[in-house]
């Protein structure tokens, strides 16, 4: 949880950072820079890497398993063990998993089809 916390933390001081400089050439008040400036650009540019590290962070505490904590993946394998229905199991945390974040990224979607994000191949 806190390392989720951090990470968006520094995503977010690296966007404001970057254009902090750009708005302070254009709106002399610092609440104008923000609501002007800053916030519009960072909106667009912060929705595609912030969704995707969502998306990165559910799949992501599968790892926590290795260390001992019972999480969704760890539960399937105790079931699994448990019942010897092992297609049944997984199948069925494939789809929690999917309901997790498929929502996530159609919400993406949806908010960057809003704000006219454009996509970039790289």
């Amino acid at each position: 949880m806190l390392y989720t916390v951090l990470q968006v933390l520094v995503i977010a001081a690296a966007l404001v950072f970057s254009l902090q400089h750009v708005a302070r050439k254009l709106f002399p008040r610092t609440f104008g820079q923000l609501a002007q400036a800053i916030l519009p650009q960072a909106l667009k540019i912060a929705i595609p890497p912030t969704v995707g590290f969502s998306v990165q962070v559910i799949k992501g505490t599968a790892l926590t398993s290795i260390i001992g904590f019972v999480e969704l993946s760890k539960a399937g394998t105790i079931v699994t063990n448990a019942t010897f229905q092992p297609f049944t199991v997984y199948g069925l945390v494939a789809l929690i998993y999917f309901a997790l974040c498929w929502p996530l990224s159609k919400s993406s979607q949806i908010l960057e089809r809003k704000l006219n994000v454009a996509h970039r191949n790289h």
